[in-house]
This record gives C-alpha cells, sequence and structure tokens, in this order.
C-alpha cells in the first residue's frame, strides 16, 4: 500500500528538520504523553509544536483507504522539502545535506546526514570561470572599454573615502553625543496592530539578560557527555540531548556511528530504564530518561537522585499548561525551584544572576511600597463607605419608623448570625478559624452588597460561588495528596523493617 520509496524520502525530510534545529539551538519544550512526544521549536520567532508518536509495532487497518491519504501526503512531501530548502539556505548551509549510506543501512539516526556550510569558494570559481571565457570572447571595442571602467573603479574608492571623511566631520560638528550612548543599539519592538513608525523603544541593556539566559539555555547540556542504554529511545534522546550542545554515544545493536564506546572515561551520564544488574562507575551518573526531559522543561540541570534507576520518578509535568491565580499547583513545580545540580557555572551566568538578583531587590522595594500605599487606601475608602451605608440604613429605618434602639438590636443580631454562619462554613471547608482581620473584611464586604444593584448582585453571587468552589478543588486535592504521601510513607517504613529483619 505504501512504497519504502516514501517512507525512506519522510525519514529523510524528518531528519533535515531535526538537523536544522540541533544546528540553530531551536528546541524549547519537550513533553512525554500518552498519544506520543510533544516538541516545541522557536523558528525566526514562529513557534512551533509538533507531535511524534513512538516507534512500536504498527498494525495497517483494512478500512483505511490510502490512495486519498497518500494524495496529501505527497503534497505535504512537496512542502517540508521547500520549507527545509528555505531554512537551510537561510543558515547558510548547503541542501540537500549529504547521504551516509553506511550509516543509513545500519540505522545510524540523526548521523546519517552530514551538515556542510556551502562553499563560497566554488561558486567564486566558477564565476571566474565563466568571466574569463566571456572576456575571450569580446571585440577589441568592447576591451577598451572594459579597461576603462576598471581604472574608474580605481579611482571610485578615493572618491568615496573623501566624501565620507566630509560626512563625519559635518556630522560631528551638529551632534555632541556620549560614547556609552553610541554603543548602545535601540530596537523597536512592533505589534500587529502598531506601525512601523510606532513602537516600544528597547534599548541593548533590556535585552541582554534574556539573550545570555538564552544562550545559556541552549548549552544546557554542553558539559554532559550521555551514553545510552539499549532499551531506551535513542530516536528523541539524542535529538533532544544534541539539540542542547550534548554528546551522545550508544550500543552497536542500536545504531551504527556512535561516536564512543561504553567504556570511554569521558561518560559523566549514563542512561537506563532497567535495574542495575552490574556494579556501577563511580565517575558516570546513573539516571532514567525523564531526567533529560525534566531538565530541559525546568531550564536547568536538576538533582539525579529521585531519577536514579531503583527509584520511583517523579511526576512528569507539561510544560504547556500555564498556571494562573488560584490554580492548585503541583509539589514539583515548588521541588523544581532549588534542586539544581552542582555544575561548573560560567563567569556570565553569575553576572545574569546578580543583575537579576538586584533588580528583583529593587522590584521588591518598589512593590512593598505600593503595596502598603494601596492598603492603607483601600482600608481608608472602606471605612468610609461602610459608614455612608450605615448612615443610610438608620435613614430608612427612621422613615419606615423604627425606633433607633429596635434598629440597633436587629442590627447587631444578624451580623452575628452571619458571622457564625460563616465562620461555621470557613472551619467546613478551610479547617480552621478566621482572624478578626478577616471577619471584618468580611463584613464590609457584606455591607457593600446590600447597596448594589440586583444585577451586580446576581454577578457578584456567579463569581463568588466559582471561586469557592475553585477553592474547595483545590483543597480537595491537597487533602488526596497529604492521604497518598501518608500512605508512601508508611509502605516505605514497612519495607524497611522487613529488610531490616534477619
Amino acid at each position: 500500500k505504501v512504497k519504502s520509496e516514501t517512507v525512506a524520502n519522510c525519514q529523510r525530510l524528518s531528519i533535515e528538520f531535526q538537523q536544522y534545529v540541533v544546528h540553530t539551538r531551536s528546541l524549547r519544550k519537550v513533553f512525554l504523553s500518552i498519544k506520543g512526544i510533544y516538541y516545541q521549536v522557536e523558528i525566526k520567532g514562529q513557534v512551533i509544536t509538533w507531535l511524534v508518536p513512538y516507534q512500536f509495532s504498527q498494525r495497517v487497518p483494512d478500512d483505511v483507504d490510502f490512495r486519498v491519504m497518500l494524495t496529501f501526503l505527497e503534497f505535504y512531501q512537496t512542502l517540508i522539502g521547500f520549507v527545509n530548502f528555505k531554512l537551510y539556505t537561510d543558515a547558510n548551509l548547503s541542501y540537500p545535506p549529504k547521504l551516509d549510506i553506511l550509516k543509513d543501512e545500519g540505522s545510524g539516526g540523526l548521523n546519517v546526514l552530514a551538515i556542510e556550510p556551502k562553499n563560497v569558494h566554488l561558486s567564486l570559481n566558477s564565476l571566474n570561470v565563466e568571466y574569463e571565457k566571456k572576456s575571450e570572447s569580446m571585440t577589441s571595442e568592447e576591451k577598451v572599454q572594459k579597461l576603462k571602467s576598471e581604472e574608474r573603479l580605481k579611482t571610485l574608492s578615493q572618491k568615496l573615502d573623501t566624501m565620507e571623511d566630509k560626512e563625519s566631520t559635518d556630522h560631528l560638528d551638529d551632534t555632541e553625543t556620549d560614547v556609552n550612548e553610541n554603543l548602545m543599539d535601540e530596537f523597536i519592538e512592533q505589534t500587529s496592530e502598531q506601525s512601523t513608525s510606532q513602537g516600544q523603544t528597547l534599548i541593548y541593556q533590556d535585552i541582554h539578560p534574556a539573550s545570555t539566559v538564552l544562550l545559556e539555555f541552549q548549552q544546557l547540556f554542553s558539559k554532559c557527555i550521555f551514553y545510552l542504554s539499549r532499551e531506551v529511545p535513542k530516536y528523541s534522546l539524542e535529538f533532544v540531548i544534541r539539540a542542547f550542545g550534548g554528546q551522545v554515544g550508544w550500543d552497536d545493536t542500536v545504531g551504527m556511528g556512535s561516536p564512543f564506546k561504553e567504556h570511554d572515561e569521558r561518560i559523566t551520564h549514563y542512561i537506563t530504564d532497567r535495574q542495575m544488574t552490574r556494579e556501577p562507575i563511580s565517575t558516570r551518573i546513573y539516571v532514567q530518561p525523564q531526567w533529560v526531559y525534566d531538565c530541559i522543561n525546568a531550564r536547568k540541570l536538576l538533582r539525579t537522585k529521585p531519577y536514579q534507576p531503583d527509584k520511583a520518578l517523579p511526576a512528569h509535568l507539561s510544560p504547556f499548561v500555564e498556571y494562573k491565580e488560584g490554580d492548585y499547583l503541583p509539589g514539583n513545580i515548588d521541588d523544581f525551584e532549588g534542586t539544581m545540580e552542582e555544575m561548573e557555572v560560567s563567569d556570565s551566568q553569575k553576572n545574569v544572576k546578580s543583575d537579576t538578583k538586584e533588580e528583583s531587590d529593587s522590584e521588591m522595594e518598589e512593590s512593598e511600597t505600593n503595596s502598603s500605599d494601596e492598603v492603607t487606601n483601600h482600608a481608608e475608602n472602606n471605612e468610609s463607605e461602610v459608614e455612608e451605608m450605615i448612615h443610610q440604613m438608620e435613614l430608612e429605618a427612621e422613615t419606615v419608623g423604627i425606633p433607633f434602639s429596635k434598629y440597633q438590636k436587629n442590627r447587631e443580631r444578624i451580623e452575628k448570625q452571619n458571622k457564625n454562619t460563616v465562620e461555621e462554613h470557613e472551619v467546613a471547608i478551610t479547617g480552621r478559624k478566621r482572624s478578626a482581620k478577616e471577619i471584618e473584611e468580611e463584613e464590609t464586604k457584606e455591607l457593600a452588597k446590600i447597596m448594589m444593584p440586583k444585577k451586580q448582585k446576581k454577578l457578584y453571587k456567579k463569581m463568588q460561588y466559582g471561586k469557592k468552589k475553585q477553592e474547595e478543588k483545590m483543597l480537595n486535592l491537597k487533602r488526596k495528596k497529604e492521604i497518598l504521601e501518608k500512605k508512601k510513607r508508611k509502605d516505605n517504613d514497612a519495607k524497611e523493617r522487613r529488610k531490616e529483619k534477619p
């Protein structure tokens, strides 16, 4: 149904694109799911996400019309071929890359294609040969004209130099600027709604920390040398490790073309997905494959202890989920913040960290001052609103004919009932009583609700109902997590006791 030539061409196009991603270090996120492996790259500011299935044995269904699908496949092959050609030429790489037939027959993976830069010298030599051939066929008049034009070209550079000197002296007289300001470039960030003349001006100091962090991220595995065991997915690990500057070797049974063998002393990380049957080498770190993907998503080298072969792996969280305020945050996100592997840190990374620390300190000070001002203003506004509402309620009671003493008793009774019901609900959900400040804020909210129109009251009730449901869901998830952690601790304690028994 599907020809072997078509499958080979599709594999070649896929490897060409992967080689481009490795060469340009464009990979940003990786996620292992049930459907397959999600990859996300950023090429020329454009984010591209695609799904690659796991390499299991496929069962071809009989009820699928492959003739229609092959028509689409033919179109996509042509499209991807043009895309790869454009990407390679923009990166000054020769296309198509050279194919190593021996490695291709031996399942060499990404190494079957060799990326080479464009040979500029060959193109210049070919142009010179063509030029000499044309000059031989020219007449005497054309040769005289050619000599005159060459003499003019020789004197042209001198004229341009004199003109540039005059312009530079005039420019220096008109404008006097600082040396540091001249060194800094200005960049204009354009949006889809803005024209080219309007935009936000960004200076070099604004983009330098972000670019330095990105360069460090692109060299994440540059100091690591990996060796892949036979049971791990080489087609994925080789791609992601090389995309972040790492070196990869593998067993000869998996494929040909490994740059080093298993007994090489330079190997720093040994990736395996089974229990250790032999004595480990002290100079190597043994980890499971998930460690590589979690390091990429965390944008730093994580500690290898939770990823050792004999241990249960932590949850593999999706990097594509954006958490909002009030959402449940898994514990692994907090664990990732400070669990960095002890590696050598470059001077540029230290400088970036110090700069970001100073910026964060200044931002914290500004936020504290702003928040304190906001709190005082908010408290003053609440007090004035509450006083106005109480005065309004007293006037309404007087118009109806209710005495002030009776109105005061009814008000105290209603406030007490509301306080008790709210406290019971709060204790039922959170398991703790509220503070005096929280109670006071709740009372001001209740008084504000009394003066709301009906439409605003309904909308406010819907919003509060949604918030309460989300809080209850988050608290239930936290309770379930605590129960599972307690059960896990008990099981671990029981295992340790069994081991201690003779």
